[in-house]
């Protein structure tokens, strides 16, 4: 099929030649001419590409051969190794029962290790030490590792380590340190403070509590600080050099602080009364701007009555001395005219003695009901959450709560007071009137024995 090929292609290269040949010819004889020299080029280009075709063909035979013979080579190492590889495998079956037999109870004791070396490992990533001693849980890792998928033995530097870092974890827990560390603070910045660690339990600095993330190995303020009183014990610890300090330590490591700051401060619980609460309030202190303005009214007007009663000289700046007036400036009229004349004087007094106190008792009525307005609308608030999103979770229901139990509070917090002092300035009010009273009796049994 080649040769066949080889033919066709020349044939057509000298119809080729002979096309182009007879327009470059002058003559018959100069086109003959052309043709045979033609014929002559292709049969000896033909006789060459024969000849390279031949070579080729010895080569590629050549090549077949070496290629059948690298085969065999190969096929015999194949066997060989396979050969090798199953007296290897004799070989490590009979070496790991002797390993076996000679390791004894050790191998309990590696296990044991490795499995100590995990647990450690997650004691120490949850332990605030780790925020003073950084990285060391990556050698209990590799430990463990090396142990467990390579099936390798530790050595004896490496079991004492191990050793070395669960008693110094042990003597830390009762130990307080100082010592440098960059510190995320609670508006994102970080900066590098000195930190007080106390034990395994709690890390202060600058005043502050602190938390170990172990997550990311970071040391964190908490976003919210506990109350002032907790926070000077912090301040004392960081202050002091020796000696005892009284500190408010976390046994739990972080439980009870994360409770303590996320209990609502006083003005969060008022604001989670709403509007109703802060009606509440604000009716609270006019209540409580009226009973102080009363109670040091109705003081000073006591003590000038009582001023007044041991005096015989009429003063007219108290309420005794203004009925008193009436009765000297009357002397001449019957019982019956300076009765009611004395009467009108004491009337006239007793607004200014009452006035704001009947305010007080309202406001010591309308408090608590404001406080059962705010518990119905907190309750109504809680059941339409209850409708639109279930049960499932309680902090969906803790608004309306929140709002309904602290209205009641409040309102209470403004009854109970309010009701004190309303019959604390009531009883200051009666006692003042009750001397009016008591001394306008006397004036007029006084007049009826002048006037015999």
């Amino acid at each position: 099929m080649k040769i066949v090929k080889v033919i066709a292609i020349a044939l057509t290269l000298g119809f080729a030649f002979t096309a182009t040949a007879q327009d470059q010819a002058a003559s018959l004889q100069d086109l003959l001419k052309l043709v045979e020299e033609g014929r002559a080029a292709e049969a000896a280009e033909a006789r060459q590409r024969e000849q390279r075709f031949a070579q080729q063909r010895g080569q590629q035979q050549q090549l077949l051969t070496q290629a059948r013979n690298e085969r065999s080579a190969l096929e015999r190492r194949s066997q060989e190794l396979e050969d090798t590889f199953e007296a290897n495998e004799i070989v490590i079956v009979e070496k790991t029962d002797a390993l076996t037999k000679r390791l004894g109870s050790l191998k309990e004791l590696f296990g044991v290790l490795q499995q100590v070396a995990g647990d450690t490992r997650g004691l120490f990533d949850s332990s605030i030490t780790s925020a003073q001693y950084k990285d060391r849980g990556d050698f209990l890792t590799e430990l463990a590792q090396k142990m467990g998928t390579s099936s390798q033995l530790a050595s004896i530097e490496e079991i004492e380590r191990l050793w070395f870092e669960i008693q110094r974890e042990m003597t830390e827990t009762g130990s307080i340190a100082r010592f440098t560390a960059e510190v995320t603070a609670a508006d994102g910045n970080k900066e590098s403070r000195e930190v007080v660690r106390v034990g395994a339990f709690n890390l202060v600095s600058d005043g502050n509590y602190l938390s170990y993330v172990a997550e990311t190995g970071t040391v964190v303020e908490l976003p919210r600080q506990p109350q002032g009183r907790y926070v000077g014990t912090t301040s004392d610890l960081v202050g002091a050099s020796s000696g005892l300090t009284m500190f408010g330590m976390d046994p739990t490591r972080g439980s009870l602080l994360s409770n303590l700051i996320q209990s609502p401060t006083p003005r969060e619980r008022v604001d989670q009364g709403g509007l109703v609460g802060y009606l509440i309030i604000a009716l609270g202190i006019v209540g409580l701007l009226i009973a102080l303005e009363r109670l040091v009214s109705l003081s000073l007007i006591g003590g000038k009555v009582t001023k007044q009663l041991k005096s015989d000289a009429i003063n007219e700046n108290n309420p005794l001395g203004r009925v008193m007036k009436v009765y000297q400036d009357n002397p001449d009229l019957d019982q019956d005219a300076i009765e009611v004349k004395l009467g009108e004087a004491i009337l006239k007094e007793m607004p200014k003695l009452q006035r704001g106190i009947t305010f007080l008792k309202i406001i010591s009525v309308v408090a608590p009901l404001m406080g059962l307005l705010g518990t119905v609308t907190g309750m109504i608030k809680t059941f339409q959450a209850i409708t639109l999103f279930g049960t499932g979770d309680p902090k969906l229901m803790a608004g309306g709560i929140s709002q309904a139990l602290m209205t009641t509070v409040l309102g209470l917090c403004v009854a109970i007071p309010t009701v004190l002092l309303h019959t604390i300035v009531h009883g200051r009010s009666r006692r003042v009137i009750h001397v009016l009273q008591e001394q306008g009796a006397g004036l007029v049994a006084k007049h009826m024995e002048r006037t015999k």
